[in-house]
C-alpha cells in the first residue's frame, strides 16, 4: 500500500485561498471595491472637503479661530462634560447592567427596554424633553434648589442620559458570560465581597467597561450642539 504523500507547505496557502474565494459574499475585488466606494462616499470625501476648506484659511487664520476665547470655552465645556458624563455612566452603567443580569424582579423587561430609550428618541426630542423636565417650573426642576436647564450641569445631565445605553449594552453581554462559579470559588478561598469584585469581576469586565465609557464619551462629544 502506497504511503500517503506529505502535504507541501506551498499547498497550504493555496488551499486557504480557495477556501476564502468560495464564500457567501462576492469575490475579493468586487467586495473591496464596494467597501472603498462606500467609505469614500460616507467618510473620506467629507473629511477631505473639511481639510481642503481648512487649508484655504491659512495657518494664521486657522490658529486665530481655533484659539478664540469662545471656541476655547466650548472645548472645555464639551470635553469636560463628556468626560464627567462618561465617568458617571461607567459607574452607574455597570450597576444597571449588574442588576439586569443578576437579579429577577418585577418589570425587569420593562426596565431593560427603557435602557434603549435614548437610542430610540431623536436628539432634538430628548433635548427638549430634558429641558422641560429640569426647567424651573418643570416636574423635576421645580423641586430642585438650583438651576439645571441652560447651564453646564444641564449639559452634563443630557450627556449622561444619552451615554448610559452604550455602557449598559457593552457590559451586559460580558456579565452574562461571567460564571458565578468563579465568584463562589473566591468566596470559598476566603475572599470577601470587595476582594471578589476587585480580583475576579473587574478584570473580566474592565475591557468592556472601558469600551462602553469611550463610546459614551465619543457620543457625548458629538451631541454637544443639541444639548446647548
Amino acid at each position: 500500500m502506497a504511503a500517503a504523500r506529505p502535504t507541501s507547505a506551498a499547498a497550504k496557502p493555496r488551499r486557504a485561498w480557495l477556501l476564502r474565494s468560495h464564500s457567501v459574499l462576492p469575490g475579493f475585488s468586487l467586495s473591496l471595491g464596494v467597501t472603498v466606494l462606500y467609505l469614500s462616499l460616507v467618510m473620506l470625501i467629507p473629511l477631505a472637503a473639511v481639510l481642503v476648506t481648512t487649508s484655504q484659511l491659512g495657518w494664521s487664520r486657522f490658529w486665530a479661530i481655533a484659539t478664540d476665547a469662545q471656541v476655547v470655552a466650548s472645548y472645555k465645556l464639551t470635553f469636560g462634560a463628556s468626560l464627567i458624563a462618561a465617568a458617571l455612566n461607567a459607574v452607574f452603567g455597570l450597576l444597571v447592567a449588574w442588576v439586569l443580569v443578576r437579579y429577577d424582579f418585577p418589570a425587569r423587561r420593562q426596565v431593560d427596554a427603557m435602557v434603549d430609550l435614548p437610542f430610540a428618541l431623536p436628539t432634538a426630542v430628548a433635548g427638549i424633553a430634558l429641558t422641560t423636565l429640569y426647567a424651573p417650573n418643570g416636574w423635576i426642576g421645580q423641586h430642585l434648589p438650583f438651576k439645571v436647564s441652560y447651564t453646564s450641569l444641564g449639559v452634563m445631565v443630557a450627556l449622561t442620559f444619552i451615554g448610559l445605553p452604550f455602557v449598559v449594552r457593552t457590559v451586559q453581554p460580558v456579565l452574562q458570560d461571567l460564571r458565578q462559579e468563579q465568584e463562589e470559588a473566591a468566596a470559598m478561598l476566603g475572599a470577601n465581597r470587595w476582594q471578589t469584585f476587585r480580583h475576579v469581576i473587574m478584570p473580566h469586565e474592565l475591557p468592556a467597561l472601558t469600551t462602553g465609557a469611550a463610546l459614551a464619551s465619543t457620543r457625548a462629544s458629538g451631541a454637544y450642539g443639541w444639548d446647548t
